[in-house]
């Protein structure tokens, strides 16, 4: 068995059209995909939210209002309008005859409304380890924490870093534990207890382009696919941080490490902390 999820969603940068309907349907509407790794479904799912787009802070039940008719039909934002039901105290049954969503991942998505519920009626005075580390867990970012807490981004960070409170870099095992895993594909996550790579230092590290997106596309990543080649030549280790798998920058060969993470000042700079790479490039 494997012990990791993974998740994939599509971008849709349908707002950039005005007669394009949201709907979803047989015809193919969206221009990129994020791919998101975590040990727990909420964690990935979290993951996968903010990779799509860079203005969201994860299942976030404050997007968009609710609507019986964008649950039936589904429309790009429809996992907002979910999580706004969810939210107003919308039962598993009836999400379930609403949206024909399996009722395992409606359960998921309520653990993850449930939490953020419990930390809104906290303040960060009263954030405990243990509150900290479950929402961590489940796939909580410190900014999702600081906005249900009404406090900062730096201040949860900070708290977090005082508790001890750190994600562990994970290899993506492709033999499901049949043999020992020597792959270079690694992921963060809040639901383990030990690293599996020792981080000897001496890397350059190079930050990808994310999801593709109207007006970024193959071709910044081949910026990226380009540099890292540069810095091979030059007898460098590089890390590549990106979350595309439909690029080249994420193909397993082309450079030393892969972190299949998210682009954020939070998860960058957890990285930055392991690796203490020589340089970052940014593309």
């Amino acid at each position: 068995s494997l012990d990791y999820c993974v998740v994939k969603i599509p971008r849709w940068d349908l707002s950039k059209f005005q007669r394009v309907s949201t709907k979803i349907g047989s015809s193919m509407k969206s221009v990129g995909e994020a791919m998101a790794i975590g040990r727990k479904f909420e964690e990935a799912f979290q993951k996968a939210l903010r990779m799509v787009d860079e203005n969201v802070n994860g299942f976030d039940p404050y997007i968009k209002p609710i609507d019986d008719e964008d649950l039936e039909r589904p429309t790009d934002k429809r996992m907002f309008v979910l999580a706004a039901a969810l939210k107003a105290g919308y039962t598993i049954d009836r999400l379930y005859e609403l949206t024909k969503i399996d009722r395992w991942f409606l359960e998921k998505m309520r653990n993850i409304t449930s939490y953020y519920t419990l930390l809104e009626d906290l303040d960060q005075t009263k954030l405990s380890h243990e509150v900290l580390l479950r929402a961590k867990q489940i796939g909580f970012s410190d900014k999702q924490i600081a906005t249900a807490v009404k406090s900062t981004e730096l201040a949860v960070r900070k708290q977090r870093q005082e508790s001890n409170i750190r994600p562990f870099v994970k290899q993506i095992d492709t033999v499901a534990a049949e043999w020992p895993a020597t792959t270079n594909y690694l992921y963060l996550t809040y639901n383990g207890n030990s690293h599996d790579v020792q981080f000897p230092g001496g890397y350059t590290m190079v930050i990808g382009s994310g999801v593709y997106r109207i007006g970024s596309s193959v071709e910044f990543d081949w910026c990226a696919v380009g540099c890292l080649r540069e810095l091979r030549r030059l007898n460098r280790k590089t890390i590549m941080v990106n979350y595309n798998p439909e690029t080249v920058s994420t193909d397993y060969d082309m450079c030393d490490r892969l972190y299949f993470e998210e682009i954020s000042f939070e998860v960058v700079m957890d990285i930055y902390d392991f690796e203490n790479p020589e340089g970052v490039i940014l593309s």
